[in-house]
């Protein structure tokens, strides 16, 4: 029997949830959006689960959207459906990220209240040099972290930028040692975890309303663009 794409494990409150494809650099197909948005649902409707924490199996955080097969409707219906569970959920979420963290395994990662980043972490945004849109509201999230003129930046040029930029620039909480990773984020869980879940519930519910109070707008206009390029004939013909 094969390995499932997504491990869940529940430790003191903080569930943790990999993304668990190695071998393709835990690129996102359909089968993993679906069972992270899955377990993200029953999360808020388990009150042994206090903080969500999301990591990647293997060399890399997740490497974006699996390039295998055409993207569908429905994958696009599933990886913002992934971000809208992450920013609405009632309960913090903290992103563990190393390695390549990418396209839209970045986007999951702007979408956490809380980002810790190994050393290794490596991040970038190749959508525009793919000829496709953003689409895990990260038109609300980067400009509400980095700016304006820097999201532009980081999304038009496509550059990779490593885990002592990201937290220069607002993005990321922390970078440690690869190997402290595991240890650092699971501690922060545990702060987060250790206060009064509606305490918890009321910050991140009014924080999000005033910092990302478009964010609903931001998947609307990025599902717009997304199938208008997807719709729009290659150039030349």
């Amino acid at each position: 029997m094969s390995e499932p794409t997504l491990l869940s494990a529940l430790d003191e409150g903080v569930l943790t949830l990999t993304l668990n494809r190695p071998a393709k650099l835990n690129a996102i197909d359909h089968t993993l959006a679906a069972a992270l948005l899955d377990a993200l649902q029953a999360a808020a409707d388990d009150p042994q689960v206090r903080v969500i924490r999301l990591c990647g199996q293997g060399r890399a955080f997740c490497a974006g959207r699996d390039l295998g097969a055409p993207p569908t409707e429905r994958d696009l219906e599933l990886v913002q459906g992934v971000a809208l569970a992450i920013v609405r959920h009632a309960k913090p979420v903290l992103a563990a990220v190393h390695g390549w963290t990418v396209g839209a395994g970045f986007e999951w990662a702007m979408d956490a209240d809380v980002v810790v980043a190994a050393d290794d972490a490596r991040f970038k945004l190749p959508e525009a040099s793919l000829g496709v849109f953003v689409t895990g509201g990260l038109v609300a999230t980067l400009p509400a972290a980095a700016g304006l003129p820097r999201a532009k930046a980081l999304m038009l040029l496509g550059e990779a930028f490593d885990a002592g930029q990201a937290v220069d620039w607002g993005l990321v909480h922390r970078a440690v040692p690869r190997a402290q990773l595991d240890e650092v984020s699971m501690a922060t869980c545990r702060q987060l975890a250790a206060l009064e879940p509606a305490v918890v519930a009321r910050y991140k519910r009014v924080l999000n309303a005033v910092g990302l109070g478009r964010f609903d707008r931001a998947i609307e206009e990025e599902s717009h663009a997304t199938r208008a390029l997807t719709a729009a004939p290659p150039p030349g013909a």
